[in-house]
């Protein structure tokens, strides 16, 4: 098991790996052996996932999850298998803590009276100082 939070954990069943060459750095290794890792995590079939954090999850992953609910993840910075499967599963861990936090709702706010008035009194000003840099006709 995967332990994400205190309330969520992942089985490394419900987690898929699939290793293919990586491009960039790696000299002629990058030519033979498949360093790059992408990881497939199925969201919208997944049981450890409450709903909400599941909606919330899809909306954050964005492009990387297919229209079937597989959230894809592709990792190739680093040389070493090993540690491109790690990374990949600590932003998917990443991902999912960052789905579990509810944002606050926004609530509207109006300008204070005094505000209003400031930022009338600025106009007014900058209008003022406008109108000295006219130039009036025949004073030339």
């Amino acid at each position: 098991m995967i332990r994400v939070n205190a309330e969520i954990e992942l089985d490394e069943r419900e987690i898929q790996e699939d290793f293919v060459r990586a491009s960039g750095p790696g000299g002629q290794n990058v030519n033979k052996v498949s360093t790059a890792v992408q990881l497939r995590f199925d969201v919208a079939r997944s049981p450890s996932l409450p709903e909400p954090v599941r909606v919330r999850l899809i909306a954050l992953a964005g492009r990387r999850v297919t229209q079937d609910g597989v959230l894809i993840i592709e990792a190739e910075r680093y040389r070493s298998q090993r540690r491109n499967r790690d990374d990949a599963l600590e932003r998917l861990i990443e991902l999912i803590r960052e789905a579990c936090e509810v944002d606050k709702p926004r609530r509207p706010t109006r300008p204070t009276l005094a505000s209003k008035k400031r930022r009338l009194d600025s106009k007014q000003r900058r209008g003022e100082t406008k109108k000295l840099r006219t130039v009036k006709p025949g004073t030339d």
